[in-house]
């Protein structure tokens, strides 16, 4: 009998915030897993995205998921919703412009961007897989983190929403919801010796997390062996969410 595969042959993934980071990875991550790539990411930052396609035969769009009219995607099989910021500040210290900017990226970019792509899934009959990056932060709470922490765990509720009213069109939508991983836009906090040993500490496997660990959750969830598998939010952790 023949297992459902992990390969991603002959499909489009479109990946937000593609130019750096987690996208980034991600986006090598699909084409290595044998995915056509198209890489958004901010107009003014463009050429990073380009730079990616480029490595491997891709394609880059500029989109900036704030501007919803703006928002005019390729047909993909795949969407990974990406795209985030985070502003770190005691929640008496947040002001209204640190919500929107958090929450307009982070929540209602990932609902618009899912609603684009998804209109092109039902559109071709053949249905696709929309995997949304939260955080454990959408599970938890954390310092210092407030729209952050309402935003993912908006995604991760409004994952399972979607997962139940797509599922007649053969959309499955799940997220993965990863712990810190140290990129160039975390360095600076993980650099924060008190900030890293609280981290570890709540960590059972005892390490920060890095680019590639993501990698085999978002392939999985994109791929035909994940094909009963909808609404539900994969913690890449290191068992943070466990205890």
């Amino acid at each position: 009998m023949p297992f459902p595969s992990l390969r991603l042959d002959g499909l489009t993934a479109l990946i937000t915030g593609g130019g750096s980071g987690i996208g980034e990875t991600l986006a090598l991550g699909m084409a290595e897993a044998g995915a056509r790539v198209v890489v958004t990411e901010l107009p003014d930052r463009i050429e990073r995205a380009q730079a990616i396609a480029q490595r491997v035969g891709g394609q880059a769009v500029p989109l900036d998921v704030r501007d919803v009219a703006s928002i005019d995607l390729p047909p993909a099989d795949i969407l990974v919703n990406n795209a985030g910021v985070q502003r770190a500040r005691p929640a008496l210290e947040v002001t209204e412009e640190d919500w929107d900017f958090v929450v307009d990226v982070d929540l209602k970019g990932v609902f618009f961007v899912a609603q684009a792509a998804a209109r092109h899934m039902v559109a071709s009959g053949r249905g696709g897989k929309i995997v949304n990056v939260a955080s454990i932060n959408g599970l938890i709470g954390y310092y210092n983190r407030a729209p952050y922490c309402a935003a993912k765990g908006g995604v991760v509720n409004l994952t399972r929403q979607l997962a139940v009213e797509w599922a007649p069109h053969n959309i499955n939508v799940n997220a993965i919801a990863p712990t810190y991983i140290l990129t160039p836009l975390t360095q600076p906090t993980l650099a924060q010796p008190e900030v890293r040993e609280d981290i570890l500490r709540r960590t059972p496997l005892g390490r920060i997390g890095q680019l590639e660990d993501l990698v085999g959750a978002v392939v999985y969830l994109s791929s035909p062996a994940a094909g009963l598998v909808t609404g539900q939010t994969l913690a890449v952790d290191g068992g943070w969410t466990a205890m």
